[in-house]
């Protein structure tokens, strides 16, 4: 009875070592990240009329998008720091002594760190998807103030509602030139039927005004009539139209999409960063078959462009002799352009086609293994509170030092080594180099070993690394050689 009571104080001792270093760097680490995402969109949201209580709602919403991040990194530092402190005080010699494992000294927080996971788990499937999607759109109707702003480089922008933009560079005074313009217009609910290309474009528009106006250089517009055409002739003999142009301009009306300047509204809700994982598994099947719809349709035009039912060839008995070899050495001089204008125009019409489909077949697949992705990597990163407390614990018994100081420096090198690999993975899985599981779980593959081998390390009372267990056979070897020599002299 007396060792019971003993044990229960001591379980409670152990928490409290525990709890009062991950309150303080759990908040701390919060504050960091909430800091720096604020610093990331501080440029969209200063000037721009933005009241305090819209700022003070897009810090809520993320720090609520913050703390499944924050909440592993606190269980890691406080873990190193709780154990380092008891090894540092010889609590934990003294535990020892008294026949107290390793084992069973930090099993009450063992027990909290799987607690923790589960309410990792809760906030990413929960409040996280919630807190994205108020977010998200909070910073959409922010970014509409001034609508050239919300185009961000280097991927497809789907701010403005019927249109994906993508363009590798915006550059000038007001940031309003931009350079290798791809644009597919949306509207209609077709598909990306109707695509855009340019080498330069500009952006006119005025704040408040309800039209946002496009101005392109250079480029080439393609356009599929399959689904507007209403009989199967028709769709044969008017497949797609393509178009070259010098300059290009069209307006583009945002006027729903401002809303009247409300900040608050709901504007995209179907990212799968805003669902649940039992939406975004009901959502993958649905991209799945769009996305093999999209690879037959692009063959059939591809096939029907290339006109390859008319290569037949002619009956003998109408072939004439004292032909030439080459088959353009046959006609006329005035036949022979013409011949050769045809054949440069459908060829050149033929590789933008290919180069429009290749583009958005890539965007397509990318989104379908960013799904995949999200959907695995919340699972994984849930478990992420359990694999990093059993790293964190043992690492503290072994270096037996409390504080912010050593054990600081060795947290936030083990999670650079968890989240980079976890990012790397998921850049991986979402390029479709590798599969979306192993791309999720790539970071627990790695370190679930590491746990394991510091754990038994921390148990069986040894260092990190037995540096005799390495030195141990060069001795022995130069021992033997200088032997030897020894005995020869």
């Amino acid at each position: 009875m007396l060792l019971l009571f003993f044990m229960k104080i001591l379980d409670k001792y152990i928490l409290k070592s525990f709890l009062g270093p991950f309150v303080a760097t759990f908040l701390i680490v919060l504050f960091v990240l909430v800091m720096q995402t604020l610093w990331q969109a501080f440029e969209n949201i200063a000037g721009k009329g933005i009241s305090l209580v819209f700022i003070l709602k897009f810090l809520y919403y993320t720090t609520l998008m913050i703390i499944p991040q924050a909440l592993p990194i606190g269980v890691l530092l406080s873990s190193i720091m709780a154990l380092g402190n008891l090894g540092e005080n010889y609590e934990f010699a003294a535990a020892k002594s008294a026949g107290i494992s390793l084992q069973r000294l930090v099993r009450p927080i063992a027990f909290l760190a799987i607690a923790l996971s589960g309410i990792n788990f809760l906030f990413l499937n929960n409040i996280f998807p919630y807190a994205n999607l108020k977010q998200r759109n909070l910073y959409i109707n922010i970014k509409k103030k001034k609508p050239a702003m919300a185009l961000v480089p280097g991927s497809f922008n789907a701010d403005i509602p019927g249109f994906q933009i993508k363009f590798d560079e915006k550059y000038g005074e007001n940031e309003n030139l931009l350079k290798n313009v791809l644009i597919y217009d949306l509207k209609g609910n077709r598909g990306n039927q109707k695509v855009i290309t340019a080498e330069r474009g500009k952006i006119v528009t005025e704040e408040g005004s309800r039209y946002m106006t496009f101005i392109l250089y250079d480029g080439n517009y393609y356009e599929e009539h399959v689904n507007s055409a209403r009989t199967v002739a028709k769709k044969q003999k008017m497949a797609a139209s393509n178009a070259t142009f010098k300059e290009y301009e069209f307006n583009i009306d945002i006027g729903d999409a401002l809303d009247q300047g409300k900040l608050d509204t709901i504007v995209s809700s179907t990212s799968a960063m805003m669902l649940t994982l039992k939406q975004i598994k009901d959502t993958i099947p649905k991209l799945k078959r769009n996305y093999d719809e999209t690879l037959e349709l692009r063959a059939k035009n591809i096939y029907t462009s290339t006109q390859a039912k008319e290569l037949y060839k002619y009956p003998d008995s109408l072939i004439k002799e004292n032909l030439e070899l080459t088959i353009i050495d046959n006609f006329e001089l005035q036949d022979k352009i013409t011949i050769l204008n045809a054949a440069i125009t459908k060829a050149s019409r033929l590789e933008s086609t290919l180069k429009n489909n290749n583009a958005q077949v890539k965007f397509f697949r990318k989104v379908l293994n960013f799904y995949d992705t999200e959907y695995y990597n919340r699972m994984a990163f849930s478990l992420s509170c359990i694999i990093l407390f059993f790293i964190g614990a043992p690492l503290g018994s072994i270096i037996r030092k409390g504080g912010f100081g050593l054990p600081m420096i060795l947290a936030i090198a083990v999670y650079v080594i968890y989240f980079f690999a976890n990012t790397f993975g998921k850049n991986l899985a979402e390029e479709s180099s590798i599969s979306s599981f192993l791309g999720s779980w790539i970071s627990a593959i790695i370190m679930i070993p590491v746990a394991v081998l510091l754990t038994r390390r921390a148990t069986k009372d040894k260092g990190i690394f037995n540096v005799d267990s390495f030195l141990q056979p060069i001795t022995k070897f130069f021992k033997k050689i200088f032997s030897k020599k020894t005995e020869k002299i």
